[in-house]
């Protein structure tokens, strides 16, 4: 069995997480993100092919109900027992460099994801407008260079791991990190707090786009909830 088949065979498997079903959900990362344990994964905001064609179906199926759903399970056994099970998210990831491998990558995967999935939408507009678009201008010249830079970010982004547009000390910035780490932890290189992510792991593209990551990156563009970013930006 090829690479491809298997994530079509996993796909054709339980999908029932939270009895979910393939419809429209809202959802806000503000509450998975402040509670404590146990955690839970919130409900997609959108149906699981309203992404497409930049972000198949099946994909979204999979990374959603399989992938993030096995990061909150982990993170839920991780906890138990000890100091952080009465912390929230958000104090887990700020001081992460205290937390054992498991709620490091468990944690980051559950937040990461959680973020990711409000950050894009179904028919929205391919650029910004407003202050989102003034910040970009402003600190990148424009916003095809910014397109650039973080393409660049999440290109060269070795392995897996998510491209970031970070707001700190009232500039914007691009980066990435390595596995599921983010800007918010204190351990991470790229500090700051995120305003647009993106996941360049290869469960989040391989069954469209195979090794062909930055069209993966190119599509992405056309799915970017601006309204969502301009949010993150207004409370950064």
């Amino acid at each position: 069995m090829n690479r491809t088949d298997f994530l079509r065979t996993l796909a054709g498997s339980s999908l029932a997480v939270g009895a979910l079903t393939d419809r429209a959900f809202a959802g806000s990362s503000t509450g998975i993100i402040a509670e404590t344990a146990p955690f839970k994964q919130a409900p997609l905001p959108y149906d699981f092919g309203a992404l497409e064609p930049s972000i198949d179906k099946m994909t979204m199926e999979i990374h959603y109900g399989k992938h993030h759903a096995a990061y909150v399970k982990n993170l839920n056994d991780a906890v138990k027992g000890t100091e952080f099970e009465k912390k929230s998210l958000d104090e887990i990831i700020k001081s992460i460099g205290k937390a054992p491998a498991a709620i490091r990558n468990n944690g980051g995967g559950h937040w990461n994801h959680t973020f990711f999935w409000e950050v894009m939408g179904p028919k929205k507009s391919a650029a910004p407008t407003g202050a989102v678009a003034d910040a970009i201008n402003g600190q990148f010249g424009s916003f095809d260079k910014f397109k650039e830079e973080f393409g660049k970010a999440a290109t060269t982004r070795f392995g897996s791991g998510w491209a970031w547009l970070v707001a700190k000390g009232g500039k914007l910035s691009v980066g990435s990190t390595p596995n599921q780490d983010n800007p918010l932890m204190d351990i991470s290189d790229l500090k700051g707090t995120p305003i647009l992510g993106l996941d360049v792991w290869e469960h989040a593209y391989y069954l469209h786009y195979q090794n062909k990551r930055p069209d993966y990156i190119k599509a992405f563009w056309d799915v970017v909830n601006w309204e969502k970013v301009a949010e993150n930006l207004k409370k950064a």
